[in-house]
């Protein structure tokens, strides 16, 4: 393989053989273990002849690329990195398998459920609104966690006693009593002289004598002029973002049809994929498992979609695609205009 090094890669080529080129590179430029995301939207083996690639294969042939595919780029993954794999029903079950052989079953974190439309089709049995997005973590879900980035926190905060440690709101100081202990069970009296037991069902977050604590502390909300039920004082500055959801709908993340949208105003000339990923999609992983600076790797590219979010968001990409149209058609124009409006060291391009 060939190209000048560079702050990330455009690779024109097989994936079996890029991951190969990208296995066997040494050096400061070799990507062994640097990997910090592994997105793939590989096909789906529908059946189907699309405009762009023919998704129509041997079942045990998919199978056994997939598996191929996987151990190479486990190789490339960080030890602290992730693989996201995005495929829809028609083999999301046998995939789950290949990864668990592949990554082993605790190496499992979750699945999303992507809404990639909100229009009905009436031809078949049930209208198909949703893909899936399998994610495994070499280090296990819960050293993964310690790293991954959550969600932005858009809810409110104010200062209304003038708290020196900043802004904070309340959150209730109760949970499920599932796996409480004896000690979480008491009757709360609060500073008015109100008495207040759990809810049904439910036990105090915290003993009484660490709520008594929490107090003296400055962190409980007692609401109603003293008389309501305690509430932790959560402050901003303690905020670090919240867990995703499994389900992402099209209002958060876009569907496949304002992805089309967004590749006709940018190409009205030429044909559009048949299911593009929306681009807030993929800004979204690529915030969640990655931080400024990590390398993200996609060797199903297709019209650089991820590449374009992880240029955007100040990460270093590596995109192999096949169909040599395809990069000068969409992947390229669209790398460069990203490579516009938000500048590093630019980027090779490379065929093998």
């Amino acid at each position: 393989m060939r190209g000048e090094r560079a702050h990330s890669l455009l690779i024109h080529g097989d994936a079996g053989k890029g991951l190969d080129e990208l296995r066997a590179t040494t050096g400061d430029q070799s990507l062994a273990g640097t990997v910090k995301l592994c997105y793939i939207d590989p096909p789906y083996n529908t059946g189907e002849r699309f405009a762009h690639y023919n998704d129509r294969a041997d079942r045990a042939e998919w199978l056994s690329t997939l598996h191929e595919h996987l151990l190479a780029a486990r190789e490339l993954l960080a030890p602290d990195g992730s693989l996201w794999l995005h495929l829809d029903d028609s083999e999301q079950h046998r995939a789950r398998c290949v990864l668990d052989e592949v990554f082993g079953e605790d190496c499992f974190v979750a699945t999303i459920v992507w809404q990639k439309r909100t229009t009905r089709d009436n031809r078949k049995s049930f209208s198909s609104m949703h893909d899936y997005i399998h994610i495994y973590a070499p280090a296990g879900p819960k050293a993964w966690k310690k790293v991954r980035n959550g969600l932005p926190d858009t809810g409110a905060f104010a200062n209304p006693d003038n708290d020196p440690r900043g802004s904070w709101r309340s959150i209730p100081m109760n949970v499920q009593a599932g796996h409480a202990t004896a000690s979480q069970f008491y009757t709360v009296v609060t500073p008015t002289g109100v008495q207040h037991d759990p809810p049904p069902g439910r036990c105090w977050t915290y003993t009484a004598e660490r709520l008594a604590e929490l107090d003296a502390e400055g962190r409980v909300y007692w609401p109603r002029g003293g008389d309501g039920k305690p509430r932790l004082k959560r402050f901003e500055s303690e905020v670090t973002g919240l867990a995703p959801f499994t389900i992402w709908s099209s209002d958060e993340v876009g569907d496949t049809g304002a992805a089309k949208r967004g590749l006709l105003s940018e190409f009205p000339h030429q044909q559009a994929f048949d299911t593009p990923k929306p681009l807030a999609l993929l800004e979204r992983i690529v915030s969640i498992a990655t931080e400024p600076g990590d390398v993200v790797l996609d060797y199903y590219l297709g019209s650089g979609t991820t590449a374009v979010a992880a240029q955007r968001l100040g990460r270093r990409w590596v995109g192999i695609e096949q169909n040599l149209r395809t990069i000068e058609q969409f992947a390229l124009p669209r790398l460069s205009t990203a490579w516009d409006s938000f500048p590093d060291e630019g980027f090779a391009f490379a065929q093998i």
